[in-house]
């Protein structure tokens, strides 16, 4: 089987401070205080738990 890695994206994303539900594509999802909000790179947007947003992203610093 082969491997592949993701490509290296930039999303936004902001922490939740009350329960929000969102809209996806694969039906709503719910996302609770201290998970993040992510907008991909085609606008979606997608609630993601704490421990797994700190083991996928880095902050990403703009250097403009």
């Amino acid at each position: 089987m082969a491997k592949y890695q993701k490509r290296p994206i930039i999303v936004d994303a902001v922490r939740l401070t009350r329960q929000i539900t969102v809209h996806t594509l694969e039906g709503d999802m719910i996302g609770n205080p201290g998970d993040w909000l992510i907008t991909g790179v085609n606008g979606e947007q997608y609630p993601c738990k704490d421990d797994i947003f700190q083991k996928t992203y880095v902050r990403f610093e703009d250097e403009r």
